[in-house]
């Protein structure tokens, strides 16, 4: 089951951490998260998922970075979230998935115990002009039945910044 508004406010601080945490971003089963003022591109131009892939840092500024359509951007939430008992679920919000900004494409699935900063997954069908610290995305929580191992793999726990893609390191076992 999906967790009321009032439901994450009551774990706020104890299993779920939202830091920094705002009352007024919390909707009836959600928690609007922001965008923070970086970006990551790939520099190849075909992706390989063997291969570890330069990126090249873009800074969002106060006035505005133009998107291009059929461009992967990689992003990242401003806000550091830790969620233990709980499965945290990461979506864009319908306003910006209305002006066809795909936020967190496919990848929206959280683990058990996951802490860090959420890195995005940004796409857009036209050009757009997008701004820092905007509320881009929503997490959400599941409740979890039965017995669970909490998120262990070194890739992306307690990240720091936005990470492109280490599935590379999955064809080095």
């Amino acid at each position: 089951m999906i967790l009321s508004g009032k439901e994450i406010f009551k774990h706020i601080g104890k299993e779920i951490q939202i830091e920094p945490f705002d009352e007024n971003r919390l909707n009836p089963n959600s928690y609007n998260l922001s965008l923070a003022n970086e970006l990551l591109v790939y520099e190849d131009e075909v992706l390989d998922m063997k291969k570890d892939h330069a990126v090249r840092k873009i800074v969002i500024p106060e006035e505005g970075l133009l998107l291009e359509p059929h461009k992967l951007y990689l992003g990242r939430t401003n806000e550091f979230t830790k969620t233990e008992g709980f499965v945290p679920m990461l979506e864009g919000r319908s306003s910006t998935g209305r002006l066809g900004l795909f936020i967190h494409v496919t990848a929206g699935f959280g683990d058990v115990g996951f802490a860090g900063y959420w890195t995005l997954e940004i796409f857009c069908v036209q050009p757009i002009r997008i701004y820092p610290n905007v509320e881009v995305c929503q997490i959400y929580y599941h409740d979890i039945h039965g017995e669970y191992d909490c998120y262990q793999s070194g890739k992306y726990q307690n990240n720091k910044g936005i990470q492109s893609s280490m599935l590379y390191k999955d064809f080095l076992k």
